[in-house]
């Protein structure tokens, strides 16, 4: 069987979810490869990792050309790699890197390109989710192979334990792929909570929250969780918590064990984020909040009264 050319998405030396949902995609197409970008070091870390989960091969492309410049050097390297293996597709991420990568590859290859795709048979037809979750597109690339970026949390990823061969990939790096230079580099600060778009657990507050000081309850419920938090965009745009935490079409795409909404309505918008959820549980004082639609389990009432009730008995159960 044909490769498939994974590019691998990760951070702090570990691999990120979207990666093992691309290399789960990726065996239904053909056989898994992953493909490292990075500084020297940067593929030992992941190797164990993506073997588990069903890459048969990891190509190592590590230079420091490809850490100390934009994404241009990580296409023209990307590029070289799609001419010489001739893959049966090429996925990445739809990250803000990732998307970035696989349109400029697209120029390079002179090769079609879909985005946000949800899901992609073996002939090449790709799955896409649009206007907020209500329309469902059947799509395919026309000019090339399948070039595609798939959506975070599209679907479950599954192990495959194996053990990856290792191929290393020579590295050369035009100069004018190194127009934009990489000068600083700041961490963000992370607390004890996981990160959202890969919690297990995600506890959401919208609008009817109420105020900024309000969230410290929505925080509190995650935290005994075990889980991240989130917003709605009513919530975010009313100040209530940070924009990095906005869950929806405009914002962050999830899909935990358990999404807990807490006066949250349940507009297109925000259900188009979090819809794939295993198990949704909303409260909300109105009967008619669409959420109600979407949810596995429903409470109808005040979330001030509700939400320390359920703290109280997960406290009990610890």
């Amino acid at each position: 069987m044909a490769e498939v050319l994974v590019v691998v998405e990760h951070s702090g030396g570990e691999v990120k979810k979207v990666t093992l949902e691309m290399l789960t995609l990726a065996r239904e197409l053909g056989t898994p490869a992953a493909v490292v970008l990075g500084g020297p070091g940067t593929a030992a870390p992941l190797h164990d990792k993506l073997s588990e989960y069903g890459a048969a091969k990891v190509y190592a492309g590590e230079s420091d050309d490809l850490d100390g410049y934009l994404v241009a050097p990580k296409a023209s390297v990307l590029a070289e790699l799609v001419r010489s293996t001739s893959p049966a597709a090429v996925l990445l991420g739809s990250t803000q890197e990732g998307k970035e990568i696989a349109g400029r590859l697209a120029v390079k290859l002179d090769n079609g390109l879909l985005t946000d795709v949800v899901g992609l048979s073996p002939d090449g037809v790709a799955t896409q989710v649009v206007f907020a979750g209500s329309t469902i597109v059947k799509s395919r690339v026309t000019r090339g192979l399948p070039l595609v970026t798939v959506r975070p949390n599209s679907l479950t990823p599954a192990p495959a334990p194996g053990t990856a061969e290792v191929s290393t990939l020579d590295v050369t790096v035009d100069e004018s792929a190194k127009l934009a230079r990489v000068v600083d580099r700041k961490v963000e600060a992370k607390g004890a909570r996981p990160e959202l778009t890969e919690a297990s657990v995600v506890v959401s507050g919208g609008r009817g929250v109420g105020s900024a000081d309000n969230f410290k309850l929505v925080e509190e419920l995650a935290d005994l969780l075990g889980g991240a938090v989130g917003a709605s965009r009513a919530a975010t745009d009313s100040g209530f918590y940070p924009h990095q935490f906005q869950v929806g079409q405009t914002g962050k795409t999830v899909s935990p064990q358990l999404y807990v909404a807490l006066g949250i309505s349940g507009a297109i918008q925000h259900r188009a984020g979090m819809q794939t959820s295993k198990t949704i549980v909303a409260v909300n004082k109105d009967a008619e909040a669409p959420i109600f639609e979407l949810a596995d389990f429903g409470v109808v009432g005040d979330l001030f009264k509700v939400v320390p009730q359920a703290a109280e008995e997960i406290r009990k159960r610890k």
